[in-house]
């Protein structure tokens, strides 16, 4: 009895291991931007394994991305075949995942203060939109 309910328990922990794997998230930020670094700070707690690149062209970056301007953001990332833009709640990114919806990405223009890895406090709801053709909606709203 003993040793088919340690092979269960081996099972079970090996599934809930394969699971927690990290997500990969690539970010191009500017090499000067420390609210970037607090960012990527923030992911990395939250379980996403980030790598940073850091350049001086992040409109291109984000222009190749395909993210529109009144979208832009603070860094550009990419996770899971998407595109993040901008200080973005790990909620919208999590929601993004598991809905996999048929948009390019997401976006919390600007730099919000009180958002993940900006300082200051939040003084409105963050509204993160979809990138997409046309007028953008509320993906997600924190």
């Amino acid at each position: 009895m003993f040793r088919p309910l340690m092979f269960g328990l081996m099972v079970l922990a090996a599934t809930v291991a394969a699971r927690a794997e990290p997500i990969e998230v690539k970010m191009y930020k500017n090499p000067e931007c420390g609210c970037c670094e607090e960012y990527a700070s923030y992911l990395r707690r939250h379980g996403f394994r980030v790598t940073v690149t850091p350049t001086h062209n992040m409109s291109l970056i984000s222009r190749q991305a395909g993210v529109p301007e009144h979208l832009a953001g603070c860094h550009t990332m990419t996770v899971g075949g998407y595109v993040v833009e901008g200080h973005v709640p790990v909620g919208a990114i999590n929601k993004l995942l598991a809905e996999r919806p048929a948009i390019k990405g997401i976006s919390l223009p600007g730099m919000p203060e009180g958002s993940p890895g900006m300082t200051g406090v939040k003084s409105a709801p963050l509204e993160v939109l979809e990138i997409k053709e046309g007028t953008p909606k509320v993906f997600y709203e924190e």
